[in-house]
């Protein structure tokens, strides 16, 4: 199925296309670059609720961050990556608390699932984004292939069984899963949650688990009620194309669509193009994209 998006208006947070393929700093000079940016971030006097909700919600997910780095080495931590804009979000407090690790690697492990039919636009996100940020991106197409459309996971199941088959030192995977995700709503709040039966055995770490979707997205500015949405743009963090032209979740080019929510329409009625994601306001009309 071909990738086709809506023509959507410019904004002036950089996308995906100014990332650089490849970072020129160190790992470690990048972390050091992003904890100065969200110690600055966090000492900020914000002007709105919903980036003073995005603060608390920081300090909170870098709580469990640390926590994580406390109870597993960090050859035992990976990553589930799939340039979604949680996970970024996720990535970004994560490399900000190893600025000063002691045993820093030269790159971080990570997993890629990609859906059975990937949009091109977010696999070349994914993977230019995991190189920027230094991260070995371990990417699970084959299994994925083998899912089967309310099969209870399969293709996922395959897939994780396989990357930690590959890779046995992994015993915990920090995944971008919040609340109002399916499934989602079972999670402890705690942070941290062993599968369940019949998945392959690891910790599941989700530092974003209470993030609503404004505060990922709003910058300066923009309405109180948007908030997961504050946090990338007011760092003006790039992400993926996508979410500017009215994507807000991100599945397969088969179940995928822009947000009907986000739709605007003509005089006469005609689809003329659709609002950016970081528009939308209610955390319950972020999946109207989504066929399932």
């Amino acid at each position: 199925m071909p990738e086709t998006v809506p023509s959507t208006a410019n904004d002036k947070v950089p996308n995906g296309d100014t990332l650089p393929s490849q970072s020129s700093d160190s790992l470690r000079s990048l972390c050091t670059t992003l904890h100065n940016q969200i110690t600055a971030f966090l000492q900020e006097d914000v002007q709105t609720e919903t980036l003073r909700a995005a603060q608390a919600q920081t300090k909170h997910s870098l709580k469990i961050i640390q926590e994580a780095l406390d109870r597993y080495p960090l050859h035992t931590l990976s990553l589930s990556y799939n340039g979604g804009k949680d996970c970024l979000v996720l990535l970004i407090l994560y490399l900000s608390l190893l600025s000063t690790h002691p045993s820093l690697p030269a790159s971080l492990p990570a997993i890629y699932i990609p859906p059975f039919h990937p949009f091109d636009s977010v696999t070349a996100f994914t993977v230019r984004s995991s190189k920027h940020y230094h991260l070995s991106l371990d990417i699970h197409k084959e299994e994925e292939k083998k899912n089967i459309q309310g099969g209870g996971g399969g293709g996922m199941k395959a897939a994780f069984a396989s990357y930690l088959s590959k890779n046995r030192a992994i015993e915990a995977i920090f995944v971008g899963t919040r609340r109002t995700d399916p499934h989602g709503g079972k999670l402890s709040p705690s942070g941290f949650d062993v599968t369940d039966g019949g998945w392959p055995r690891f910790m599941r770490v989700h530092p974003v688990i209470e993030w609503r979707y404004a505060e990922v997205w709003a910058g300066p500015g923009m309405r109180a009620e948007i908030a997961i949405t504050q946090f990338l743009r007011h760092l003006e963090i790039p992400y993926c194309e996508l979410y500017d032209q009215g994507y807000t979740s991100l599945g397969g080019t088969n179940d995928t669509h822009p947000n009907p929510a986000l739709r605007v329409v003509g005089e006469e009625g005609e689809e003329v193009r659709f609002r950016p994601a970081y528009e939308l306001e209610e955390d319950g009309e972020e999946r109207l994209g989504r066929d399932w």
